[in-house]
């Protein structure tokens, strides 16, 4: 299978830059499936409806979250409405919505998406690895399913890492969201999984991590909380990671960074076949 994941979509600059480029890139590379982690897209803080209508109609097949995900809280009812939208698995159980979803491509095969929120630097919250192994619930790579596909919505990158090693050979792909800057680790494991530390964001890098300068300057320099944060505006950068898996084991054969529009140096896979 050939997989994209794109990272934080981070307000219009986010929505703009992946919009106009995900239908190409679909067609270009010929993917068979693409999640987005959008949590930051409804002005930085949450996701809306519409939004999710858009994204999956550019081409997005599963969308994740975060600790953001029931920030407009006008829509929280879209998390137990549309079974493609996540919300972190070891959120409290009977928050709305899911933690994972199996997805079907193509009518005979099958994608499961598990999605997690780390506990290092963040709102408390639940053991993510219970949560993990509840939602795969025996599940086999290659013999229940195409690709298992994991995002760690997490600060640490140790805890990123700590946890796609105690996946390897078990998952397709896991990749780490949140920190909304593209790391340069993309690599497959030894046992065959591919990963990425951070897929970093799509949105606009002349900013604060998405934001727009002069506010978060403000608060390092005064250590006063300031005026509620904006998105940056300025033409943005969509972020994510290109991957190709074995038909037969689910494991990854070829991984990628992909990095299109805006500031950012580009790395835009060849459309070609790996072997």
């Amino acid at each position: 299978m050939r997989l994209a994941f794109f990272g934080d979509v981070m307000g219009r600059s986010g929505r703009t830059v992946l919009l106009e480029h995900l239908p190409r890139l679909r067609r270009r590379l010929k993917l068979d499936f693409v999640a987005v982690n959008a949590e930051n897209a409804a002005g930085g803080f949450g996701i809306t409806e519409n939004i999710c209508d858009a994204l999956f109609e550019a081409g997005a097949d599963v969308i994740t979250t975060g600790n953001h995900a029931f920030d407009q809280r006008d829509e929280i009812s879209l998390f137990d409405e549309e079974q493609r939208l996540l919300r972190p698995a070891n959120f409290p159980s009977d928050n709305p919505g899911r933690g994972a979803s199996m997805i079907s491509v193509g009518g005979d095969r099958h994608v499961l998406v598990v999605h997690l929120h780390g506990q290092l630097f963040m709102a408390p919250m639940d053991d993510p690895v219970p949560a993990l192994e509840r939602e795969l619930g025996g599940v086999s790579l290659g013999r229940d399913v195409h690709a298992i596909i994991v995002d760690m919505h997490a600060e640490a990158s140790s805890e990123k890492y700590a946890l796609a090693h105690y996946l390897d050979g078990r998952a397709s792909l896991v990749v780490g969201t949140h920190t909304h800057v593209p790391t340069a680790d993309a690599q497959i494991l030894p046992g065959g999984t591919a990963f990425q530390s951070d897929l970093g964001m799509c949105g606009d890098y002349d900013s604060v991590i998405g934001m727009e300068k002069s506010g978060p300057i403000s608060r390092f320099v005064s250590k006063m909380p300031g005026n509620r944060l904006q998105p940056a505006a300025g033409p943005g950068t969509a972020c994510g990671v290109f991957v190709i898996t074995d038909d037969t084991t689910g494991l990854a054969t070829h991984i990628e960074p992909i990095r299109v529009g805006g500031r950012l140096i580009t790395s835009q896979p060849a459309p070609i076949d790996y072997a």
